[in-house]
C-alpha cells in the first residue's frame, strides 16, 4: 500500500466520523444542556398530583395556609387547572380568622384581590398538572404572574417580544421551584387538619 493510499483511507475515515464529532460538540454546547435541562420532568407535577389528591379526599376545591411572611392559597377546578397564589397581606388579623374558621375560598380571593401586588406570585396550571415547560399541541399553557409582571409558557422564544430561550429556561426553572413551595405548603396544612 502506498501512503496516498494510506493517507487516502485516513481521509475517507475521518469524513465518515466528522458528523458525528460535530453533532457531538453541538450537543454539548450550554444552550443544548441548558435545554435538554429545561424540558426535564416538571418539579411541581407531583406536588400537584398530591394536593389535587388530598382536597378531593376531603371534599374541598379550596385551601389556604401561612407561609413564612406571606399567605397562599389554591383554588382547584377538577379536571381543569388550578390556580394559586401567594402574597403579603396588610390585615394579617383578617387572614388569621379565615384560615381558623376554615373559609379557605375566601382567603384566596383576598390573596388575589387585597394583597400586596408587588409580593404577589400567581400560578395559573392549566390542566393541574405542575407547571409544564411548554404546552403540547392545541393545549393551553400555564402561565405565571410575579410581581406584576407576566410569564407564559408557551414554548414561545427568540425574538423582539419574546425572551430567549436562555431566559425563558431560567424563568421557568425559578417559577416551578416558588409553585413547588408554594404546594408543599398547603400540602401540609391539608395533612395537619386531616
Amino acid at each position: 500500500m502506498s501512503a496516498l493510499q494510506h493517507t487516502g483511507g485516513i481521509l475517507a475515515a475521518l469524513a465518515l466520523l466528522m458528523p458525528a464529532t460535530i453533532t457531538a460538540q453541538r450537543n454539548n454546547t450550554p444552550a443544548a444542556q441548558g435545554a435538554a435541562k429545561a424540558t426535564q420532568e416538571s418539579h411541581s407535577a407531583p406536588l400537584v398530583n398530591e394536593l389535587t389528591k388530598l382536597l378531593a379526599s376531603q371534599n374541598l376545591d379550596s385551601i389556604a395556609a401561612s407561609d413564612s411572611e406571606a399567605y397562599v392559597g389554591a383554588l382547584y377546578i377538577p379536571g381543569s387547572q388550578l390556580l394559586v397564589v401567594r402574597a403579603k397581606v396588610p390585615l394579617k388579623d383578617r387572614m388569621t380568622y379565615l384560615l381558623i374558621n376554615k373559609m379557605y375560598k375566601d382567603a384566596y380571593v383576598d390573596l388575589n384581590s387585597t394583597s400586596d401586588a408587588a409580593t404577589r406570585v400567581f400560578i395559573s396550571d392549566l390542566g393541574a398538572n405542575g407547571l409544564q415547560f411548554k404546552n403540547e399541541k392545541d393545549q393551553p399553557f400555564d402561565m405565571v404572574n410575579i410581581g406584576g409582571r407576566a410569564q407564559a409558557f408557551d414554548g414561545k422564544w427568540g425574538g423582539k417580544d419574546n425572551l430567549s430561550r436562555d431566559e425563558y429556561s431560567k424563568s421557568y426553572e425559578s417559577s416551578d421551584e416558588q409553585y413547588s413551595q408554594m404546594l408543599q405548603a398547603l400540602i401540609a396544612a391539608l395533612k395537619k387538619s386531616s
